[in-house]
């Protein structure tokens, strides 16, 4: 997992541009106006988007048109699936667990009736 896509990613602003682009392409003024943010500011956050090649952009006359680059999410969504298996077996055993205490209960509830 590249750290520079984590580092990108964990400024709540930069989270806002990423979450933008996932419905379409769009230009820095549109995220800007849309996000309520200086035009400046969009664009320091889009340059550090771009250095983690997280984002795209491409020249269009005067507009630069900025989408979202899929291998950063892969990539964090492969690191992430190590973690989900992990959880998943946790959560397996908690249901296991508590299957057996209920069983426990109805058994000791029967044994009262």
């Amino acid at each position: 997992m590249d750290p520079n896509v984590m580092s990108a990613l964990a400024e709540p602003n930069r989270m806002r541009i990423v979450d933008l682009l996932r419905e379409r392409p769009l230009t820095v003024g549109e995220i800007a106006e849309r996000l309520q943010l200086r035009q400046p500011q969009v664009s320091k956050h889009l340059r550090v988007l771009s250095e983690a090649a997280i984002v795209e952009v491409r020249v269009d006359a005067n507009r630069r048109i900025y989408k979202l680059l899929p291998d950063p999410f892969r990539e964090l969504n492969d690191w992430l699936e190590n973690y989900r298996v992990i959880w998943e077996e946790r959560y397996n055993r908690l249901d296991d667990y508590l299957q057996k205490l209920k069983d426990n209960q109805l058994q000791e509830d029967s044994k009262t009736d």
